[in-house]
């Protein structure tokens, strides 16, 4: 059986604006792909609430994706694909990043990957990389964090496709067939999880 991971933040986690617990597996992307694909990919999910790219969160350690990525890869090995979406964090004015800067750091996991030789027999694994939806109207909590954010949030769709395209690799926007929950404005509700799962499954299964 093939093998998929989805390296990502708080919407492959599966975090419920509605209550900030975690969506049960059949409500989170992954698990959608995976069934989705009828059996012919397990598929492994790798979301991490506040996860990064590349920049280092000076409040909570572990959140630089691109320092954990190589050992997972290792851990999880061997892949067939390996699916990227990160940004929605990085997207926050605290970080000072252009949606350019963004696109360019998810390059370096992009080499990672082409470095790593975690695919079957020490090949290289496919890659999708996914640019999340844009940020919403924000609840007051996640304000506090994103406010100021939303226009390098509307453009890391053109950036990731710009690096996709150069690394040649395949692309998503998932902006396309999901929005973000009204209730926050930054994670998605169950409907829009799944619908992101149908979409990834359609991407990846002519690499399987």
């Amino acid at each position: 059986m093939k093998s998929i991971l989805c390296f990502g933040d708080s919407i492959t986690w599966g975090y419920n604006p509605a209550s900030g617990t975690r969506y049960p597996p059949e409500d989170r992307w992954p698990r959608a792909l995976e069934t989705a694909l009828e059996g012919r990919a397990r598929v492994i999910e790798e979301g991490l609430n506040g996860r990064t790219v590349a920049t280092d969160e000076p409040s909570r350690p572990y959140r630089n994706g691109l320092s954990m990525f190589p050992p997972l890869l290792e851990a999880h090995a061997p892949l067939d694909v390996i699916i990227i979406m990160l940004g929605t964090n990085d997207s926050a004015p605290c970080y000072g990043l252009t949606a350019g800067t963004i696109a360019y750091n998810c390059g370096a996991l992009i080499r990672a990957i082409n470095a790593s030789l975690a695919g079957p027999g020490g090949t290289t694994p496919k890659a999708l990389l996914v640019a999340p939806p844009p940020l919403g109207s924000l609840s007051a909590e996640m304000a506090l964090f994103y406010s100021g954010g939303q226009t390098t949030s509307r453009g890391l769709a053109a950036a990731y496709e710009t690096t996709a395209r150069w690394f040649d690799i395949l692309f998503l926007d998932a902006g396309k067939t999901t929005k973000v929950s009204a209730i926050d404005g930054v994670h998605l509700d169950p409907h829009d999880q799944r619908q992101l799962g149908q979409a990834v499954a359609a991407m990846v299964a002519p690499l399987l």
